[in-house]
């Protein structure tokens, strides 16, 4: 391909995809640290009045923000780290194209196991530290027999964490969400502790949990000192450990930060 056409064509595809990042995340952190603080101050019948309005358009911008932050960001690893080699350590070594079919299996496959996990594990957070488990094994899979770069592996970790946060919401949230608004539209709202409610509830929470080292590993390509360190994948550890402890101290935080 020509380079200037090239560079043209990432161009635009980052664009598009931190705009629908934006998008995405931004409604991603108001529903989670906004609007549900601000739905546990509100009565039964003023959420009869305000969330049939709110919550679809809100879900709109959030489910479409999310495919296409994912799809702009397939498009763009595969023009960048499959079409240019830069996948490999070495960019003579390996065949691209196998990997990429590899990796989208490995994706499709991950979110399988993760769902089957959240749902046969009663204790979420063991059911939590196996998927993370499962992803450390997949990031080392990579490294050792894809013998991917580590510009490339810190790409991939923020590819996984994405990918399973784009299917949470389009094959769990959106769908018990749908089952929450139908509820209350007919007057029957579902109570908290119903399964839908808590579904949809921890996959979100899981999403925000995700989101920051998922970003870290969206921004690390401009830093070769962190992914080129013979100490990268402690660094991944510790942003992973540091990003989930400050979701966890914005949840505490957004608990208590008062309206009127």
């Amino acid at each position: 391909m020509n380079q200037d056409v090239n560079n043209i064509i990432q161009l635009i595809l980052r664009w598009a995809h931190v705009v629908a990042g934006v998008m995405w995340i931004g409604h991603l952190y108001f529903f989670n640290f906004v609007n549900g603080p601000f739905q546990g101050k509100i009565d039964g019948p003023t959420k009869k009045v305000v969330n049939p309005e709110l919550l679809p358009r809100a879900l709109y911008w959030f489910r479409w923000g999310a495919a296409w932050t994912w799809f702009t960001g397939i498009f763009l690893g595969g023009l960048i780290y499959y079409h240019g080699r830069l996948v490999f350590e070495d960019p003579l070594s390996g065949n691209p194209w196998l990997w990429l079919a590899i990796v989208v299996v490995i994706l499709a496959v991950g979110f399988v196991v993760y769902n089957f996990i959240m749902k046969a594990i009663a204790n979420k957070v063991v059911a939590a530290a196996i998927c993370l488990v499962l992803f450390a094994g997949v990031y080392e899979f990579l490294d050792w027999c894809g013998h991917f770069s580590g510009r490339s592996l810190y790409i991939h970790a923020g590819l996984i964490f994405g990918t399973m946060m784009a299917l949470n919401v389009w094959m769990v949230i959106w769908p018990k969400q749908k089952q929450i608004i139908t509820a209350l539209k007919a007057g029957t709202p579902l109570a908290p502790d119903s399964p839908e409610v808590k579904i949809a509830g921890l996959r979100s929470r899981h999403n925000t949990y995700m989101s920051v080292p998922l970003i870290f590993a969206m921004l690390s390509n401009h830093y070769p000192t962190v992914y080129g360190s013979q100490y990268r994948d402690a660094y991944l550890a510790i942003v992973i450990i540091v990003g989930f402890a400050a979701v966890r101290w914005m949840y505490a935080k957004a608990a208590k930060v008062p309206g009127i």
